[in-house]
């Protein structure tokens, strides 16, 4: 049975979804004012594994990640482009979807845009003030209050005492608290706005998703997924907004993926460690950074590094070539066979891809070892369930970014370059075309049926 580590109770919990063999899944997206960086392509990454898996034992998954297009850092950025908020968002979604697709990424079945859901917000603000959760600030915005929800910070496990004392929150005297928090900003000159009962104005943020989940998956849901970085106090507030509007339990599993690090530092802007999803693909391949991403746990940190991307290659590129003598395609997994049956008991137990991707360094070295066809076609397949291995073996083995200059032509250009030397008897100028292309990266491979090559 599957078990999800479920941050609401800080324990692997079995999974039981509300309505038998269907998952609803909410993820919080991008705010779409510039290039996703590799946080957001661990968020992409991790929760298409997680549907990928869900649906390959069997559930109808309905995933939703929303897409924040109204914010204040977008309309800073509109702002300084001297664009209209439509262009700058509309342009980032759109490479946005270029990365996800690039690292293997399925579309979610939604992805709502918070411009699209202010009516169900002011829904949900109302039922708010109704219930005495809301009320209007002096300068015209409407806060939650949070003290009068009683189960505030039960995800981030901190009493309000603790929070207040350790958190950095706004303080103004607008607030009842300092970690009261805006769900309806009053509109300011030059801003986008709507119509409300509160007068013009936008949104804040925590409200769109409480909007967007619920009116696409109910209420009550089953999974709500995240970086660590939203626990508090995005998520937190989604479940005040939510439980307080409609009572009762708004999410049954809460996960949250770890952290991006960099050298072992924390990844951020401030740190000049910053890193888009293009400025990693300009030097390494799409299927090596998916695979950098699903080696770890999803829980764990994630120390980015060249030493640890190269690895990663290094070790994608193993898989591949125990493919290389084998025409196969992914065929349906029999998980009776014991070595489906392990990967399937590692991807039970919380997704741990770690170890189900050990399982296919296992198989791998049976196709070398035993040129065994059926365990390449269980390679292939368990690899397909979790979005790898899906490319034609020379196509990933002389694969480069787009960067490097030895092009397929050019490689096989040298080879006959040093097939010619060799047939005139000049051994010293195949062995300098040898090396040449090994500094580059190109290992050449001699075989009766000729010479063939790969990245190194």
């Amino acid at each position: 049975m599957l078990k999800i580590y479920n941050t609401l109770s800080r324990e692997k919990q079995a999974f039981k979804p509300l309505v038998p063999g269907e998952v609803r899944m909410y993820v919080c997206g991008m705010t779409v004012y510039d290039f996703c960086h590799l946080g957001h392509a661990r968020v992409m990454v991790v929760f298409d594994m997680v549907t990928r898996w869900l649906r390959s034992a069997g559930y109808r998954v309905t995933y939703v990640r929303n897409i924040t297009d109204i914010d204040d850092k977008i309309i800073k950025r509109a702002a300084e482009n001297k664009e209209p908020m439509e262009a700058l968002t509309g342009r980032f979604i759109a490479a946005m979807d270029e990365d996800a697709a690039a690292l293997g990424v399925i579309k979610p079945d939604f992805e709502p845009r918070a411009t699209q859901y202010v009516e169900q917000m002011q829904d949900i603000i109302g039922q708010l003030e109704q219930k005495k959760l809301a009320y209007v600030a002096p300068d015209g915005d409407v806060n939650y209050s949070v003290r009068d929800f009683p189960g505030y910070g039960k995800l981030s496990g901190k009493s309000l005492d603790d929070l207040n004392a350790g958190e950095r929150v706004e303080v103004t005297q607008a607030k009842h608290d300092p970690l009261d928090f805006v769900l309806w900003k009053r509109a300011k000159p030059g801003e986008p706005a709507w119509p409300s009962p509160w007068g013009e104005g936008r949104p804040g943020w925590h409200i769109e998703c409480s909007a967007m989940s619920g009116a696409l998956l109910g209420g009550h849901f089953d999974i709500h997924g995240g970086g660590q970085d939203l626990q508090f106090p995005h998520h937190e507030n989604e479940i005040a907004q939510s439980e307080g509007a409609h009572g009762g339990t708004f999410v049954n599993y809460w996960m949250h993926n770890g952290f991006v690090r960099v050298d072992n530092e924390k990844m951020s802007k401030s740190l000049g460690n910053f890193f888009t999803v293009r400025e990693i693909l300009a030097r390494y391949d799409a299927e090596v950074v998916r695979f950098f991403i699903l080696r770890a746990h999803y829980r764990s940190p994630l120390n980015y590094s060249d030493q640890h991307l190269d690895d990663a290659r290094q070790g994608l590129s193993r898989l591949y070539t125990a493919l290389k003598a084998h025409d196969v395609a992914p065929t349906a997994v029999d998980w009776s066979d014991t070595r489906a049956a392990r990967f399937r008991d590692c991807m039970e137990d919380d997704f741990n891809t770690s170890e189900a991707v050990a399982v296919l360094f296992d198989l791998a070295n049976e196709v070398n070892r035993s040129g065994d066809h059926a365990a390449a076609v269980l390679l292939k397949s368990l690899g397909a369930v979790i979005g790898l291995l899906q490319r034609g073996t020379d196509e990933f083995l002389k694969s480069a970014p787009v960067s490097d200059d030895w092009t397929p032509d050019r490689v096989q250009a040298e080879i006959e370059a040093r097939a010619a030397a060799k047939k005139s008897r000049n051994y010293a100028e195949a062995d300098r075309i040898r090396k040449a292309l090994l500094d580059a990266g190109i290992v050449l491979e001699d075989t009766a049926k000729g010479t063939s090559w790969r990245r190194a």
